[in-house]
């Protein structure tokens, strides 16, 4: 898990699943995360070997960061929790709809009080 932890950490492996990305085009893919915070991610990506970074000879540089084998590992976990995330949030809406219906099928039944005795 500390691999994955910190904050838009699991957003940047999802970002680079699908192949090699240059810094802006990772801040357009997350854009609520500050360029001092993706910065960051980013190098303690590299330092634990989830992401390779590599400076392409063009003029002027460019880099790009991209999965290793072992941020390629992290996918089908982070999928998985994409997949239970949706599931609940398909349930919950579905909860939501029917607590809605009962509440208001409830709103005009009567109100059974008690009597104080």
């Amino acid at each position: 898990m500390a691999i994955i932890g910190g904050a838009w950490t699991t957003n940047v492996i999802w970002s680079l699943r699908a192949g090699p990305r240059r810094f802006s085009e990772l801040r357009i893919d997350i854009p609520p995360v500050s360029p001092k915070v993706l910065t960051t991610r980013l190098r303690e990506l590299e330092q634990r070997g989830v992401i390779v970074r590599e400076v392409k000879p063009t003029s002027p540089p460019s880099v790009e960061y991209s999965l290793t084998p072992l941020g390629a590992r992290l996918v089908p976990a982070i999928e998985a929790i994409v997949d239970v995330g949706h599931k609940l949030k398909h349930e919950n809406a579905a909860y939501g709809s029917s607590a809605q219906a009962a509440e208001d099928e409830g709103a005009d039944a009567p109100v059974e009080r008690k009597r104080a005795v």
